[in-house]
């Protein structure tokens, strides 16, 4: 018989990892998802206050639905790889427009 999911060695060690990745990378990603946000609509010709109070919300609805997610994903690899790496490349995203727009 075999198992579909491994039983993790120390569960407390794997909920504190889970609760990092919700908190820190959930963060992350939100981060990016504001900078980068508020970037583009700058540039697209909203207002920049507009643009930012437009890219808050949605930072704030990323970092909820990666905060849920974090706990509900599978494989614990995943969303670290998900949430840093996305956060870093929309982070990047942010920061190359804005050097453009300068």
């Amino acid at each position: 018989m075999s198992r579909t999911t491994a039983i993790p060695r120390s569960p407390r060690l794997h909920l504190t990892a889970r609760v990092a990745a919700a908190v820190f990378g959930g963060y992350a990603f939100a981060w990016g998802v504001v900078a980068a946000g508020a970037s583009l609509m700058f540039a697209a010709g909203m207002g920049f206050h507009d643009a930012e109070f437009l890219a808050s919300l949605f930072g704030v609805l990323a970092f909820l639905t990666t905060f849920l997610w974090a706990f509900a994903a599978r494989r614990l690899w995943v969303v670290w790889t998900a949430l840093a790496g996305g956060g870093a490349l929309l982070a990047a995203t942010g920061s190359l427009v804005q050097s453009l727009l300068v």
